[in-house]
């Protein structure tokens, strides 16, 4: 596996390459991270991961400087997956100035859920993404880069930005990998004390309740869902969770469902001082 730190060293590397594939990532890699690599593979004649902590998405109060960082574990775990090439740019590398000019995601579905709670967070993640994609698909007719379906807002917002600026990339997505138990693999995970991380897996059964409920109550959902919704939230809060939104909505664009719509049902949480989240289809 090659290890490149600078977009130009990553260009010159890349140059014979016709279709990469590109998992993007900010590093503290686990299982999820690496289906989105095998999966990759195939999709392209190199496989390309970054690892870069995006300041530009963290709010002033997250945890930027706490994130974890893992990188000599990170690195073991991309060779052994068989990644051709890591983009490991420093801040200095990506941002050499100020970063003035941002790309600002559609507020119809950037202001909501996520972006609600973290004013500014998809300006950010929609902006590094762009960049990432310069610096790994310039000059090529066509690529692919994976997302997980873990973060779905923002699979959805990078879905919209490629369609929108008509960039060569398609956007494939790999399904949510889940312990054991059923909790979401998250790089926050590791956060939780041995008794918050029992207690996590009840933010994936809260959501799994309200989807059968959802479901139950389809033929007359938007009458129902205020009702569904403020009973799940209540379930959380009543075991210690401080939730920031458990809510069902349409898989098209996030908005309220009506009959008949394909539903996803979505949720934030803080246990203790971790903030989780999760989203299943039903």
């Amino acid at each position: 596996m090659r290890i490149v730190h600078s977009i130009v060293e990553l260009r010159q590397h890349l140059a014979n390459t016709q279709h990469p594939a590109f998992v993007p990532t900010m590093g503290n890699l686990h299982a999820g991270h690496i289906a989105l690599i095998t999966q990759a593979k195939p999709l392209g004649d190199c496989t390309v991961a970054s690892i870069f902590v995006n300041r530009l998405q963290f709010l002033p109060h997250e945890d930027f400087d706490s994130y974890p960082r893992t990188w000599d574990s990170d690195c073991e775990k991309l060779q052994a997956a068989g990644c051709d090439v890591l983009f490991a740019p420093r801040e200095h590398d990506l941002y050499p100035e100020p970063q003035t000019f941002k790309v600002h995601a559609d507020p119809a579905l950037a202001d909501l859920l996520e972006g609600h709670f973290r004013p500014g967070f998809f300006t950010g993640v929609s902006t590094v993404v762009m960049k990432l994609f310069m610096a790994v698909f310039a000059g090529k007719a066509q690529g692919t880069a994976v997302f997980g379906k873990k973060d779905y807002q923002q699979l959805m917002v990078i879905r919209q930005m490629v369609r929108q600026f008509a960039l060569p990339i398609e956007i494939a997505s790999g399904e949510t990998r889940r312990s054991a138990d059923g909790l979401a693999l998250s790089s926050r995970n590791g956060y939780l004390s041995e008794a918050e991380r029992a207690e996590a897996l009840h933010l994936s059964l809260t959501l799994r309740e309200l989807g059968r409920d959802a479901l139950a109550a389809a033929n007359a959902i938007e009458a129902h869902l205020p009702a569904l919704e403020a009973k799940a939230m209540e379930t959380l809060s009543r075991r210690g969770w401080q939730p920031d939104y458990l809510t069902v909505r349409r898989r098209s664009d996030l908005q309220l469902p009506h009959a008949g719509d394909a539903l996803v049902v979505l949720g934030a949480a803080k246990i203790g001082a971790t903030r989780l989240i999760d989203n299943l289809e039903v």
